[in-house]
């Protein structure tokens, strides 16, 4: 048995054939393990980074809900310390005075009403350290004010003004033990004097973050503050919280965590809000349960080709290699003229191989233009690796050309992005192959040309006349002529100078597309050769940097006509020299700086993508047009948002008048209280009222003087007094002036004409 066994193989490595499919096998078998290992270890690292998106945007979506609570209470952490009654309780010699506190109760009642997050709201002087909260009411100290631990966050402040912190409550004040609480500075005339709490509900707080299961995956959730104290925990894996005493907190947005023998993929965002970190965690073993079973499978089938290719050896040794010998002898003894009996049957098979090369070779002929447009392309983009590989390429694909002059032309579709809403997608494709076509049938009669699709607007052909008499300019006119009128849209063409040297091909499609770049000035429809434009320099621009900035406070003043002049100034300079990605920049930057100085004041996002995107395709007076249009619209709206703010401090001027009617204020006290300079605010009220400061002060006396006069029996000195008049007789002088009689007369008057009508 054993002898059999040596000899077997012994004839099985000296056969050629079975040394081969020995060969075959191994390599077979090595190739799938290889290919299962490798896999199982790609797939473990796409599904981790497949699975880290949509775990990044779930935890972007939950931290952005969270987020948006905070600003919610935030803001209006921001309307109580804004608010009048609020004011008062800081800056009024009496603050438990019963109608303001009754205010401000009102007003914590209707906030924790209209917003579902809040549970309560706590307010804090920090001079007299008294508290009002609800709904414990008004305390005179932290003695008496059962959750007042909170008071130290004034340390802890600094340059902020808003702080987010968990913190323990008293039993007895409606809580649960912990609350996390929004403390807000209130500044009240740049002075710092107490501190607003809003103590938010966790349940509502952190509800949106229990999205539905739809996956077997063990993923858990937890929120720790900036300090690494745990705010949330949502546990969904064998680890349990444990897993965050391994978890060393990075700067990255994920990483590989071993806790327990076992591996978990950890996600974190944090919270540019509040600061805190949130952390999903994964585990890997239930990531890649199914990888390892395809592992595993591929390594059984790894081994089971082994085992099939060593018995199909024995079984070739027997049987199949026997057709193979008689070929080999056939082949041998082919030019004789005796041959085996089975010579027809290999006959047959010979002609049936010779007629499948013979439809290959057609098949390579018919792709040879398709694999010179790849070459062309390849070229452009910077995919060729050597010289040698260019030769070798462009021997096997352009084998009818000579080494005479070329040029290469640039076609583009001029206004791009229009072309591209008007048409379908489904049709660009159709379009381009049309305007390919009208191209070659207008160069084949006089030109070898292979044309390449560039992508988006582009399309390139590659020439080389056949005689001197070649017209390239005509034909590139009537080409653009052609495609307006037969496919309905513009092209302009640049051309590149004749090289003779095959190995600048890429030099010549960079002056060419050089070339389609003068479309910015010369207009769309055109026909520009780079031999035009190549000797072109341009002129020193002057302070462009000045010059951008000078629209953009124009723009930011209110005044569109003159930003569209200093804009058409500096498209006017364009026009005198630039080169077009000069001034392309330029505008782009004029663009973008317009954006950025809109995100900060308008009402309304601008998405400027539209604006810049293909301006390539574009002449100058269209960007000028479209920055023009722009720049009309945000002028204006900076011109609403300087009027409002002029009417904002009006209206708390007239305010602060009326609300201290009976003192004895001046223009500087009303100016102070507003927050402005007595100049500013003169212009400013003259503006809005069409009335001084003084003398809008002046007729809300008179008019309450008068109101007091009729309704009341009080003496002229006690009214002079409680419409701010020191003395009697300036009042008296005043009220002359404004009213055209003395106030002992208007009192008798306006009685008797009351009597007269029946009026009270």
């Amino acid at each position: 048995m054993i002898e059999q066994m040596k000899r077997l193989l012994r004839y099985t490595f000296q056969n050629t054939q079975a040394r081969l499919v020995l060969f075959l096998t191994l390599s077979v078998f090595f190739i799938i393990l290889g290919v299962g290992i490798t896999s199982y270890s790609i797939s473990k690292n796409v599904l981790q980074e497949e699975l880290s998106e949509p775990q990044y945007q779930m935890l972007q979506i939950g931290m952005d809900y969270i987020d948006e609570y905070i600003r919610e209470s935030n803001m209006l952490a921001v309307q109580i310390s804004l608010h009048p009654n609020v004011y008062e309780f800081f800056k009024g010699e009496v603050q438990n005075n019963y109608d303001n506190i009754t205010r401000i109760y009102d007003l914590f009642t209707t906030l924790i009403r209209n917003t579902p997050v809040i549970n309560s709201i706590y307010m804090y002087d920090l001079n007299r350290g008294s508290f009002l909260a609800i709904p414990q009411g008004y305390s005179s100290s932290a003695l008496t004010f059962v959750d007042s631990q909170w008071i130290d966050i004034v340390d802890e402040f600094g340059e902020e003004k808003m702080v987010v912190r968990k913190r323990s409550v008293p039993a007895g004040e409606g809580s649960k033990g912990s609350e996390i609480t929004l403390f807000r500075k209130i500044i009240i005339q740049g002075e710092f004097l107490g501190v607003v709490a809003l103590n938010l509900k966790e349940d509502e707080l952190f509800s949106k973050l229990h999205p539905p299961q739809r996956s077997q995956l063990e993923r858990s959730l937890f929120i720790l503050d900036g300090e690494g104290q745990l705010l949330y925990a949502n546990i969904d894996n064998a680890a349990g919280q444990g897993i965050l005493d391994s978890i060393s907190l990075q700067e990255s947005d994920k990483w590989t965590v071993r806790y327990d023998g076992h591996y978990y993929l950890v996600n974190q965002l944090v919270s540019p809000v509040t600061g805190w970190r949130h952390i999903a965690v994964i585990s890997q073993d239930s990531l890649l349960r199914r990888s390892t079973l395809i592992r595993d499978a591929v390594l059984a089938v790894s081994i089971i080709a082994l085992v099939f290719g060593i018995s199909m050896i024995v079984y070739l040794q027997r049987h199949a290699f026997m057709p193979v010998r008689r070929m080999l002898q056939l082949f041998r003894t082919s030019n004789k003229e005796s041959y085996p009996s089975d010579l027809h049957y290999l006959e047959r098979v010979t002609a049936d191989l010779v007629n499948h090369h013979t439809q290959l070779s057609q098949l390579v002929i018919q792709t040879i233009p398709d694999a010179a447009s790849k070459f062309l392309f390849d070229i452009y983009i910077g995919n060729m690796s050597s010289m040698r590989e260019f030769w070798d390429k462009w021997n096997r694909y352009f084998r009818d050309w000579k080494r005479s002059p070329f040029l290469v032309v640039m076609i583009s579709i001029d206004r791009y992005d229009l072309w591209r809403e008007r048409y379908p997608s489904s049709d660009h494709s159709l379009l381009k192959f049309a305007l390919g076509n009208v191209l070659a049938d207008l160069f084949s009669s006089d030109w070898k040309s292979i044309s390449a699709d560039f992508g988006k607007d582009k399309l390139a052909v590659l020439l080389q006349p056949l005689s001197e008499q070649s017209s390239l300019d005509e034909r590139c006119e009537e080409a653009v002529q052609i495609v307006h009128r037969l496919l309905g849209f513009e092209i302009t063409i640049g051309i590149s100078k004749p090289l003779e040297d095959l190995s600048k091909l890429k030099q010549a499609m960079a002056e060419a597309e050089n070339a389609l770049s003068y479309r910015l000035f010369r207009g769309y429809g055109q026909v520009i050769r780079f031999a035009e434009v190549s000797s072109h320099e341009m002129p020193e621009s002057g302070a462009v940097e000045d010059n951008l900035q000078a629209i953009l406070e124009a723009v930011e003043s209110g005044d569109p006509d003159g930003a569209t002049q200093l804009l058409n100034s500096l498209t006017a300079e364009m026009k005198h020299g630039w080169y077009p990605s000069a001034a392309i920049t330029s505008l782009k930057t004029l663009a973008e700086k317009l954006a950025d100085s809109r995100e900060d004041h308008a009402q309304e996002p601008w998405e400027i993508a539209d604006l810049h995107e293909d301006w390539s395709t574009m002449r100058l007076e269209d960007i000028e047009q479209l920055l023009s249009q722009r720049i009309g619209t945000l002028a204006g709206r900076y011109r609403e948002l300087a009027d409002s703010k002029d009417f904002v401090l009006c209206q708390r001027m007239i305010e602060y008048m009326k609300q201290h009617l009976q003192e004895p204020i001046g223009v500087e006290q009303i100016c102070e209280a507003a927050g402005i300079s007595v100049s500013l605010a003169s212009q400013i009220f003259k503006k809005e009222m069409d009335d001084t400061i003084y003398g809008y002060l002046t007729r809300l006396r008179m008019d309450r003087a008068g109101e007091l006069l009729v309704e009341t029996d009080y003496r002229i000195s006690d009214i002079a007094s409680q419409v701010g008049y020191l003395h009697e007789n300036s009042f008296i002088r005043v009220f002359r002036k404004y009213k055209d009689i003395t106030p002992g007369k208007y009192r008798e008057l306006i009685r008797l004409r009351n009597e007269a009508t029946g009026g009270n």
